[in-house]
């Protein structure tokens, strides 16, 4: 999957990722948390 066919959620992820590489990040997906 290129990065130009990212869902909004994964483009978000990248652009948090990208400041805090070192940072566990927890997003919410509908009912639930899920942490990358």
């Amino acid at each position: 999957m290129s990065h130009t066919d990212d869902t909004p959620l994964m483009r978000q992820w990248r652009e948090v990722k990208g400041r805090h590489p070192d940072a566990l990040v927890f997003f919410r997906v509908g009912d639930f948390y899920e942490m990358f």
